[in-house]
């Protein structure tokens, strides 16, 4: 199942990918003192607080929509993850079928249905997609992390390798926008333009300066999305229960 361990891991450089090129600080072309939230800071400034406070967050779930840029597929995510490198949620690739993912301690569990396993399976034989489907579809599965697909799952599900790279990037600018809501959330929009691509992060004005949101478009490709939810939540991620098929055994 290497795709499915590889998609994993583009959603991932996908999302933070462009969360670093849309919020980076820079110099806020409206009015240089602003009202209302954030008072008085830039675009940038605003931006610098929003990836502070979602990094330092104990953990996070991600739902949203990327391009996967090695299939050229589109890979939907509902993931909670946290800096102990457990996750829990599931993942799409192109609407063709769903895959379930756990990763606690250092066992990565991946449960996938029909529809999922036949789409992974293109190019192969009916016979070995038939066999592939009548082993694993439904079932639980689970494997150490010390193959690479298994490290491939494993950096996915660690929030410390997911959002590390947010802090790492220069400068660049970004525009204060209008206040808003995110599923009834005030929230300030952060705007940026880099050649044809083009960013709005929204971050939270109450409470800790959150990033909510971050909405990207890119030429011709599909629009992308990534929210961030139930902040500090504890990440679902416990052991199956019934049968485990053992992949390194097989």
């Amino acid at each position: 199942m290497r795709r499915t361990a590889l998609a994993a891991l583009c959603l991932a450089a996908a999302a933070t990918a462009g969360l670093t090129t849309g919020c980076q600080p820079g110099q806020d072309s409206a009015d240089s003192k602003p009202k209302g939230p954030f008072a008085g800071l830039s675009g940038g400034q605003i931006a610098e607080r929003a990836l502070k406070a979602t990094t330092d967050a104990t953990s996070v779930r991600l739902k949203g929509r990327v391009t996967d840029d090695e299939s050229k597929g589109v890979i939907d995510l509902d993931m909670a993850i946290n800096h102990a490198g457990e996750c829990a949620g599931t993942m799409s690739m192109g609407g063709e079928g769903k895959a379930d993912l756990i990763k606690t301690g250092s066992t990565v569990y991946m449960k996938y249905d029909e529809a999922f396993l036949r789409a992974q399976s293109k190019g192969e034989s009916k016979e070995d997609t038939q066999a592939a489907v009548d082993m694993l579809a439904g079932k639980w599965t689970k494997m150490a992390v010390k193959g690479q697909d298994a490290k491939d799952i494993a950096s996915f599900c660690d929030l410390d390798s997911v959002l590390g790279d947010l802090s790492d990037g220069g400068t660049a600018g970004t525009t204060r926008g209008r206040t808003t809501r995110v599923d009834g959330t005030p929230a300030i929009t952060l705007h940026e333009k880099d050649g044809k691509e083009r960013y709005t992060a929204y971050v939270a004005t109450e409470g800790k300066p959150y990033l909510l949101r971050v909405d990207s478009v890119s030429g011709g490709k599909q629009p992308e999305h990534l929210s961030f939810v139930d902040y500090g939540k504890p990440v679902p991620a416990r052991k199956p229960a019934g049968e485990i098929i053992d992949l390194d055994a097989l």
